[in-house]
Parts: C-alpha cells; sequence; structure tokens
C-alpha cells in the first residue's frame, strides 16, 4: 500500500467507499490523516463500518475544519450535475481531489525518482497498460500497474528507485488530480463517450488533454493522430516544446512517430524510419486496434530505454487480457476468443474486424443503436448465434445479410457454433464471443459472461474429442 502522505493530523473527507474509495481511505489513515467517510449506498457505509473505518454521515462533516475531499471518481464532479458531496466542498472552498492525486504526491514526496506511465484514451487503455507493464517486466523492469485497471493505485507497492508506475486513467480520475505529472504519458484516441459527464465532447478532451499538463523536458508524451481531436492535441502540445512528443498512427506514417502499415510497426523517432517488428504474427494482439495499443506500447518502450529486439520479444509472450479478444483455446484450425468485454457496438467492431471466417455469438441487453453500425463487416461473418433479450432485434438486422440461428442461451450458442466451424473448411476459423451488447439480462456482469464463455467451451471440446490446445 501507499501511505498518502501531505495530510497528517488533519481531516479529509471521502465519498464513495467502493474499491477505490476504500483504498483511499486506508492510505489517508497510513499517512495519519483523520478520515470522515461516507457513501449513499448503505451496503458501501456498512462494509466501510465492519472494516473499522470512521463513518461520519455527510451531513454532520465540519466543513471548516475538513482539508480536502477525496471523491470517488464515478461521482459527478460538474454534470449533469454537481453530487451534493462536491457541491457542499465548493460552497465551503475545500480543494476536491482522487485517489490518483493523492498517488502523485505521495510518489513525490517519497524521493525516490520512480517513475509514472500513464494512459488513457476512450477505448485501448486497458490492453495497452496491460502490455506495457508486462514488457516492462520482460525487460527486467519493476512495474506495478494499476489504476483504472486491476488494483487500486494507492493499493500499489510503496515506491522505490527502481519502481515504475503504470497506470490505466480515466477521464473521471483526470478530473480530480491536478498535479498528475507522469515521465510517459499516453493518449490513445478520443471518440464520443460519457458526455453525460463531461457536457461535451470538447470538454471530454480538454480533460483528457490534461494529461501532458504538467509534463516538462525529460518527458515523453505519446498521442495518436488518427482521430482531429487527438491530432490537435498532439499539436498543441508540442507547440509547447516541453515534454517530448511521439505522435503514433495506424494506417499512415508519421514524422519522428511511430506507426504501423498493414502490421508492420515502423520507427520513425530518430534519423529515419526502421522497420521495428512484424505485429500480424502476434496471435494476442490482432486488428488494427491492437497495433495501435501495440505502437503506443512500444513508444514507451523505447521512451524507457528498451532495446526494439527487447520489447517485440515481450509482445511475443503477452498472454492478453481476460474478456478482450482473449484466446481461451484452439484446436483443429478452430480458435476460440472471449470478448465478453464487447458491451457496444463499437467495441465489437474491433473483434470482428480483427478476423475472418466468424463464427459469432452475439446478444444480451441491447444498447443504443443495436448492431447496424457493424454491417461492414458482416462479410467476415459466417453465422451468427444469438442469446439474450436482444436476439429478436439483432435477427432482424442480420434477416438477409447473414445467416444466423436463435440460441437463447450461450451454451447452446457455443454448442451450435462449436458444430458449425469444425465442419467448415477454412484455414483459421473463429468462434467468438463479441456480444455488443450489456450482460445484465442474464449474468450479473460481463466477467461473470466470459467465465462462463470460457467453461462451456472447455465443456464442449471435452465432449468432442478430449481437451483443447
Amino acid at each position: 500500500m501507499i501511505a498518502a502522505t501531505g495530510f497528517a493530523k488533519r481531516k479529509v473527507a471521502v465519498f464513495g467507499l467502493g474499491t477505490s474509495g476504500l483504498a483511499t481511505v486506508r492510505a489517508l489513515e497510513a499517512g495519519g490523516a483523520t478520515v470522515l467517510a461516507w457513501d449513499d449506498a448503505d451496503a458501501k457505509r456498512a462494509e466501510a463500518a465492519v472494516a473499522g473505518f470512521n463513518v461520519v454521515d455527510m451531513r454532520d462533516w465540519p466543513w471548516a475544519e475538513i482539508a480536502a475531499l477525496a471523491l470517488s471518481p464515478g461521482v459527478p464532479l460538474t454534470h449533469p450535475e454537481p453530487h451534493p458531496a462536491a457541491l457542499a466542498a465548493q460552497t465551503a472552498g475545500v480543494k476536491i481531489i482522487g485517489d490518483i492525486e493523492l498517488f502523485q504526491r505521495a510518489v513525490t514526496a517519497s524521493g525516490t525518482g520512480a517513475k509514472i506511465v500513464a494512459i488513457t484514451g476512450t477505448n485501448g487503455k486497458s490492453t495497452t497498460t496491460a502490455l506495457i507493464g508486462h514488457m516492462i517486466r520482460r525487460c527486467g523492469g519493476e512495474a506495478q500497474v494499476g489504476g483504472n485497471i486491476g488494483k487500486a493505485v494507492l493499493e500499489l507497492e510503496a515506491p522505490t528507485p527502481a519502481t515504475v508506475y503504470v497506470i490505466e486513467v480515466s477521464s473521471y480520475q483526470i478530473d480530480l488530480a491536478p498535479s498528475l505529472a507522469p515521465q510517459v504519458a499516453v493518449l490513445l484516441n478520443i471518440t464520443p463517450d460519457h458526455i453525460d459527464r463531461h457536457g461535451t465532447l470538447e470538454h471530454y478532451a480538454a480533460v483528457k488533454a490534461r494529461l501532458f499538463e504538467n509534463q516538462t523536458e525529460g518527458d515523453t508524451a505519446i498521442i495518436s493522430v488518427d482521430d482531429a481531436l487527438s491530432q490537435d492535441i498532439c499539436t498543441r502540445v508540442g507547440a509547447r516544446r516541453l515534454a517530448k512528443v511521439v505522435p503514433i498512427s495506424v494506417g499512415k506514417t508519421v514524422g519522428r512517430g511511430v506507426y504501423a502499415i498493414d502490421g508492420t510497426l515502423y520507427d520513425n523517432a530518430g534519423t529515419q524510419a526502421v522497420k521495428a517488428g512484424d505485429l500480424k504474427e502476434m496471435r494476442t494482439l490482432a486488428g488494427a486496434h491492437n497495433w495501435q495499443n501495440a505502437a503506443a506500447a512500444y513508444a514507451a518502450g523505447r521512451a524507457l530505454g528498451y532495446t526494439r529486439e527487447k520489447i517485440f520479444a515481450a509482445f511475443e509472450s503477452f498472454p492478453g487480457l481476460a474478456h478482450r479478444m482473449e484466446i481461451v483455446a484452439e484446436r483443429d484450425g478452430v480458435r476460440f476468443v472471449n470478448d465478453s468485454k464487447a458491451t457496444n457496438a463499437d467495441a465489437a467492431s474491433k473483434a470482428l474486424g480483427a478476423y475472418r471466417t466468424i463464427f459469432w455469438i452475439a446478444g444480451g441487453k441491447a444498447k443504443e443503436g443495436g448492431i447496424e453500425s457493424l454491417e461492414r463487416l458482416f462479410p467476415h461473418v459466417v453465422r451468427a448465434y444469438l442469446i439474450g433479450d436482444a436476439a429478436a432485434n439483432f435477427a432482424r438486422t442480420l434477416d438477409g445479410k447473414v445467416d444466423y440461428l436463435q440460441c437463447g442461451t450461450l451454451p447452446r450458442a457455443i454448442e451450435a457454433a462449436t458444430r458449425d466451424a469444425m465442419a467448415n473448411e477454412a484455414e483459421m476459423r473463429v468462434v467468438m464471443l463479441s456480444p455488443a451488447c450489456a450482460s445484465f439480462d442474464q449474468f450479473r456482469n460481463f466477467e461473470e459472461r466470459g467465465d462462463l464463455f470460457r467453461r462451456e467451451v472447455q465443456r464442449v471440446l471435452a465432449e468432442t474429442g478430449g481437451a483443447a490446445a
């Protein structure tokens, strides 16, 4: 755990007692602060009380004595309107911060020289964060990975001179971290998202851009130039002439940057472009979106001083992330891919674009827009296997364009898709769960859905001829 220093013998209010909130309480107490904790949910307050924390009704907080409000990232700060806790703090003139801010202050105060690599973007953050952490470890470094992925950032191990923190940061977290100053900062992309929280797409992009505000000479800013908003941020960060800016792209050549063309990664950050390596053979980095993740990770690796050879050796051993295009089995030319995290059409498009000859399991609790936006990728699908509440609507979209079966449940869909894929004669066939839907009609969350896919694939393969590779 990282002790949140700077508030010893002072009162700090913490609102929001989920995973990161409870970690924040523990870190503040470890740093000597007196913490007043509260949450709107009875169950969260009860959990905190059982853990021995000082649970105090927000209405009784002595704002004149409070040094700061540590707000959970999920609690509205500005839009659609400030949460009452945020509004009360603003009225009292109390600074509102989050766990990433406490983390940055603690790392700075430690004087260890520990490095921070921070990754943000609308899509691809988790895979890129995990890939960079894996790369650092494979290259002999000491990576601590967390933030918006895995461990809450304050639950990571205390800093040492060798520590490299690799943290995924959402726009919500950046909004609450005015001092965040990573030595390596990565922006992957910006597409419309979280508008309800930030008000406008422009404000959302402005919050993302704050990741680079505190960087100085010697730091590195890695920024995609494949969407207009990110490209504009790249131009503005470059104009400041503080951090070294490394543009990244998939599909086009960039000067002084890193780019992928048809699955080949090029390093043009030096005096001339050189081929860095081939991404097409990376099983867990399939598809253009993963080539962008790899370009960002490669640029981060180079900024940290690793050689091209070591970076690509690390990429080859990257296991991928659970539920994100996770390869769970292969047998007789059939690959089984768990992409349960694809809870909307845009996320599913990444997986559908990465493969051909797909036996696609889709459905669940539908999101607005359904799967109409995926029509350009329908030629990749041999047959669709529809499950959950969205099955009927998806069938209407697919009718006359893609062969489909109404399966109802995930186990029945896996059985049918496996049978059809095994009978197909293409060189590589893919049975893929990429639902383009939320999971809440049949499952508690996308993890439970993906876990069932993994188990059922192994069951079906065992019943049809032994274990899968």
